[in-house]
């Protein structure tokens, strides 16, 4: 299972949020260059990078970290937050990300999505399917809309996206455990769905569970950054 530190962007510095409420902002360092190369220097690979700005605004904000921490680490960055046009698609893949995850475009724009997925393939395009009582929630979290969670999964599992990054928002940033139930039915009724849990991860022993399951990867954010789990248990991790 792939492990995939999270780092969050508000006006350049990385934050966390908890059940994503701007309200509830932490910052954790202003130099979120240097947060990249500590995961780097630990023989991390992933890294998973929220422009929370763009996420509640009508574009990309802070593509400038992104391209900042794609030419000075080796990191494989998928990015999301605010990537809501064919413009700020290419902005993000010429700053330097890996792969970009779409949510909000997913259900409002949803042509402009599949075409994502044909145009850039499968492989480059992730599907953010985040849920508040497994209804998907969109616009950085502050809307709710009528589409179940695993329903639109499948619908576009159709359409050839296989990366899905899942986040029970009630569990985000609240250190109190993943949604170990929702991601066990999601990865029954889906086929072959590479599925990446994020929001929740508490503890270390809470990954072997998770990769138990068939998950794919793991986003691990304030778990982190609240020294539950260490960059040192990651390395032994990866190297296992």
């Amino acid at each position: 299972m792939r492990i995939i530190p999270a780092i969050d962007i508000i006006d350049g510095k990385c934050v966390r949020l908890s059940k994503g409420d701007y309200d509830t902002k932490k910052i954790y360092n202003e130099n979120p260059l240097e947060v990249a190369k500590s995961f780097e220097a630990y023989g991390i690979q992933y890294l998973h990078l929220v422009d929370l700005d763009g996420a509640k605004s009508s574009r990309i904000v802070n593509y400038k970290v992104l391209e900042q921490i794609a030419l000075k680490t080796s990191l494989k960055i998928d990015f999301g937050g605010g990537i809501k046009s064919d413009v700020d698609l290419k902005i993000a893949f010429e700053s330097g990300a890996n792969q970009i995850t779409g949510g909000s475009i997913a259900i409002k724009q949803p042509e402009v999505f599949k075409n994502w997925i044909q145009q850039y393939g499968a492989d480059k395009i992730i599907l953010g399917a985040d849920a508040m009582k497994e209804k998907v929630a969109i616009s950085g979290w502050l809307e709710e809309s009528n589409e179940e969670v695993i329903p639109f999964i499948q619908n576009y599992q159709k359409e050839g996206i296989q990366y899905v990054i899942c986040t029970e928002i009630s569990k985000d940033g609240m250190l109190e455990g993943p949604s170990f139930e929702l991601y066990k039915r999601i990865l029954e009724q889906t086929k072959d769905v590479k599925l990446i849990a994020s929001g929740g991860i508490s503890t270390f022993n809470e990954l072997p569970n998770l990769a138990e399951l068939g998950c794919e990867g793991t986003i691990i954010g304030k778990a982190i950054y609240e020294g539950r789990i260490t960059l040192k248990q990651l390395e032994n991790y990866i190297l296992s």
